[in-house]
């Protein structure tokens, strides 16, 4: 079988099988879900873990600049 008569041969059989979905609906609370997010990442510790990584990179960067 060529390739070209492959990718017909596909073409027809979703033609056939039925509608394709082009775009679908998500009902979706992007606040909410961000929310919940941030509130695992407090009480997880990572929060605090980016502070501190924050505060000691912004010291290391200081004290290996010149000027």
């Amino acid at each position: 079988m060529e390739s070209s008569a492959f990718y017909a041969v596909q073409l027809e059989h979703s033609v056939i099988a039925g509608t394709p979905v082009i775009a679908q609906h998500f009902d979706q609370d992007l606040i909410g879900d961000t929310g919940v997010m941030l509130k695992g990442f407090y009480e997880s510790g990572q929060l605090w873990a980016l502070l501190i990584g924050l505060a000691l990179g912004y010291a290391f960067k200081s004290f290996t600049s010149y000027g």
